[in-house]
């Protein structure tokens, strides 16, 4: 966010992106939990004391990670809905220099967001863990 925002924001009390360790803190713990998910049935096989552990881990680690992603998109969404943002912008309505920033920390909310990563990242993982699951299932004794 560049020192504009960063000024209308506290003078407005607009709402602001997160800072990159919270985004980035976020993203790895929703990765991790993504990971304990999926190799549970591996770990089942390999060491079955463990499966307690990691699912809780991976349960409690989501609860986390989509508590901070819905605070995260309802602030958007109350931005968007309280300064009628959709209706100014399609034109019934005039955009006031806060209008902007609001737009402006939307946009940029979305651009600096991980969820893509995160998304290939959990398919990637899913696809892998899958084929190590039914390799184990064939040939382990």
């Amino acid at each position: 966010m560049n020192k504009r925002m960063e000024a209308a924001a506290k003078r407005y009390g607009l709402p602001h992106t997160m800072p990159p360790p919270v985004i980035y803190g976020a993203m790895v713990l929703g990765l991790l939990a993504a990971v304990s998910f999926r190799v549970l049935t591996i770990v089942e096989t390999i060491n079955p004391v463990l499966v307690r552990p990691l699912w809780y881990f991976a349960v409690v680690g989501y609860i986390f990670f989509f508590a901070y992603r819905y605070y995260i998109t309802e602030r958007r969404r109350r931005a968007i809905l309280a300064n009628r943002l959709l209706e100014k912008i399609r034109g019934q309505g005039q955009l006031s220099g806060d209008d902007r920033e609001l737009v402006a920390y939307v946009l940029s909310s979305l651009v600096k967001s991980k969820e893509n990563i995160n998304y290939l990242f959990i398919v990637a993982v899913s696809l892998v863990v899958v084929v190590v699951d039914l390799v184990l299932t064939l040939y382990h004794p």
